[in-house]
């Protein structure tokens, strides 16, 4: 089992709070992060048909059975239960008593907030970081590492990375989608993600996208958010502070696992990637995610945004640290031109706030080149975020 980035902040959690909540996408490795940390603790999983129907008709018998505690995984299987818990916390002010994991933010966060307010940490574990998948694999080619994504199991059982997004997405429709999406719907809503996958990088347009997928914008609106929740997308705003200027105000919409983007795209193998028109903004999503990525294993909030006007001034992504900011401009090509800097120009003189100034490029190596930071991809596993 790899040693995951977010686990010293997920022990430090758990001697301060006497509720530690995980979340994360189906398949990012909770389970295995929890037994790796927790292995003492009594272990449920209430996708358990049995288990979870003990929880809900006797959550305090449920409950009765860890006087210690216990990981309780899959939790919005039975939100309820959360209210018992807060019960028993307030009255052992134990830290660390229970580990509750789920890969339903919009439903678990729900809970946790009426709940454990003040009595849980929360921590967000996505797919393997570069960092991570170095550690199993090393670092070679982007094309692989784009088109396999970052799903542990991917690496840990060798599986082919089309194979098992093919189970991944399949799983996901059949046992999450029928909870949030009408059943009328998904066969529509599984041409809306092949569609979303189509758009990843790019500004939302949900009149486009609905009008693609023969639905009106505010279905589309709440399908975003669904995918948003379910950790599959990460919707980044645009950055604008009083600039004076027209700034694009839609977000753009990244699919935070490249294998799973590249899969829902139809792309079977590298050399059909390495021509394929996304493969930039693949490259983008990757540097996105990986971002994020560090932000969380870190224990941070998201800070990410991106910049364009509407004379065509953009910079990827900017990180916002409160008084100063850092820029990123992402490119999938192997050579650095002068030109590509020029966004990075543009908002540093624009904002008088930029910290730090990068290029992270499809090619090798950590440079500084005409004042900007030129960051390889490979580099990017020890990029402070």
């Amino acid at each position: 089992m790899i040693p995951r980035d977010i686990a010293p902040k997920v022990l430090q959690y758990s001697r301060q709070y006497p509720v530690v909540t995980i979340t994360g996408p189906r398949q990012s490795g909770k389970t295995t992060l929890c037994r790796m940390l927790f292995p003492d603790k009594a272990y449920v999983s209430l996708e358990n048909i049995e288990e979870r129907r003990f929880a809900e008709t006797d959550p305090n018998g449920f409950l009765a059975r860890f006087p210690a505690g216990a990981v309780l995984d899959e939790i919005q299987r039975a939100p309820d239960l959360l209210s018992f818990i807060q019960g028993i916390v307030d009255e052992r002010q134990t830290p660390g008593m229970f580990v509750v994991t789920g890969s339903h933010n919009f439903a678990l966060l729900a809970s946790v907030s009426q709940s454990l307010a003040g009595r849980t940490a929360l921590a967000t574990l996505l797919p393997f970081s570069l960092a991570e998948i170095r550690k199993v694999r090393g670092l070679s080619l982007l094309d692989d590492v784009l088109l396999t994504g970052g799903f542990p199991r991917i690496y840990d059982q060798e599986l082919p990375p089309g194979e098992a997004m093919a189970f991944y997405v399949a799983t996901y429709v059949e046992r999450d989608l029928r909870m949030l999406v009408n059943i009328k719907e998904l066969s529509r809503f599984e041409a809306f993600l092949k569609l979303a996958a189509g758009r990843t990088g790019q500004v939302v347009n949900l009149s486009s996208l609905g009008n693609d997928c023969g639905v009106n914008h505010n279905t589309i609106k709440n399908w975003l958010s669904i995918l948003e929740a379910s950790y599959l997308v990460k919707l980044v705003p645009p950055y604008y502070r009083n600039f004076n200027k027209r700034l694009i105000k839609a977000p753009k919409l990244y699919f935070l696992d490249t294998g799973l983007a590249a899969f829902l795209l139809g792309i079977q193998d590298t050399r059909q990637l390495g021509s394929h028109p996304l493969r930039g903004l693949l490259f983008e999503s990757l540097v996105v995610a990986e971002m994020l990525k560090k932000r969380f294993n870190a224990g941070q909030p998201d800070n990410l945004y991106f910049f364009r006007d509407s004379k065509g001034n953009e910079v990827d992504l900017v990180l916002d640290h409160g008084q100063e900011i850092d820029l990123i401009e992402v490119k999938g090509a192997q050579t650095v031109a002068s030109d590509l800097f020029k966004g990075l120009r543009f908002l540093e003189g624009l904002s008088g706030r930029a910290r730090r100034s990068c290029l992270v490029y499809g090619g090798s190596g950590h440079r500084v080149q005409e004042g900007v930071e030129v960051v390889g991809w490979q580099a990017l596993a020890d990029f402070e975020a």
